[in-house]
């Protein structure tokens, strides 16, 4: 094919139904829009359009080739902004909202980071672990784990296959011992965590394609992940944790994974966002540093 503005004004008709309305927006004449139309269906070998002395309408071939085009030229955009990712400063006020414990612990660092390598970036966090509305509140991102219920919302994989783990502190441990298997919760003292109006008090657990689930009990619960945390690590019980919030923890003593050989809750990390014209160069940038973070901290 010729240009890229062919591309474009097949595109501008298609939307407008009108030839000359496309070749307005193009700053071209009706007739060198005609030629142009004319040599993109030459070149892809089929009619795109219907012609009448008052519209254009697609036909058959020319809507499935729509599609493909769109796709083509949205491809081509997202390449431009990755190429400006690397050559252009990154600015502007970026809102985002972070579970507590991932947020405060493990991601002001990460941001510190980031913002280093683009001062020019503004950053407003809303660290809680309520679902943000980011229909309605001034948050522009949202960060959080597990299924994602609303499918009209966009969603970007950061860390897919993060899972919950099984942890306490070696004071707890021992004082009261490690359970051997996860039936054994029921004679711990399990830190339970808020999910809305419902405590997370049934913990599932796999091995060997199996699941088991268990019913767990204890004389401490909070909406707050990282005061669930901080009570592991204080010795008060035992927490099951999202693995990116316990990776450093774990890798530094402070606290001990237990029955191992089990494998947790899925826990997957997600860049949320309303609507895919919001995925700028910041974003990207921001979801590959992450990511690539989060790789590091689980081993992966």
């Amino acid at each position: 094919m010729n240009t890229l503005r062919d591309f474009e004004l097949f595109l501008l008709v298609a939307d407008y139904g009108s030839l000359s309305a496309a070749a307005r927006r193009l700053d071209i004449t009706p007739a060198a829009a005609s030629v142009a139309l004319k040599r993109l269906e030459a070149e892809v070998g089929v009619q795109l359009f219907r012609r009448s002395t008052r519209s254009l309408r697609l036909t058959d071939e020319g809507q499935v080739f729509l599609e493909h085009c769109r796709q083509a030229m949205q491809l081509l955009a997202d390449g431009r902004a990755a190429a400006l990712t690397g050559s252009a400063a990154l600015r502007g006020v970026l809102q985002l909202s972070i579970p507590s414990d991932f947020g405060r612990n493990v991601m002001l660092g990460w941001l510190d980071d980031f913002q280093a390598l683009h001062p020019e970036l503004t950053l407003r966090l809303l660290l809680s672990d309520r679902k943000a509305d980011i229909f309605r509140q001034p948050v522009d991102l949202a960060f959080r784990y597990g299924k994602l219920p609303d499918s009209s919302l966009v969603a970007l994989p950061v860390a897919p296959d993060n899972r919950r783990v099984l942890v306490a502190s070696p004071a707890y441990l021992e004082r009261h011992g490690a359970p051997a298997h996860p039936d054994e919760l029921v004679g711990h003292n399990c830190l339970c965590f808020l999910l809305g109006e419902q405590v997370h008090d049934r913990w599932r657990f796999f091995r060997d394609g199996q699941e088991l689930s268990v019913q767990v009990r204890g004389n401490r619960i909070s909406d707050d992940g990282d005061v669930a945390r901080r009570w592991a690590l204080a010795g008060q019980g035992i927490a099951y944790k999202s693995g990116l919030d316990v990776a450093a923890d774990l890798q530094a003593g402070r606290l001990l994974r237990l029955c191992p050989e089990f494998t947790g809750e899925p826990a997957p990390l997600h860049l949320l966002c309303a609507d895919r014209r919001q995925i700028s160069p910041v974003v990207r940038a921001l979801r590959e540093f992450v990511t690539g973070r989060c790789a590091q901290l689980l081993g992966e």
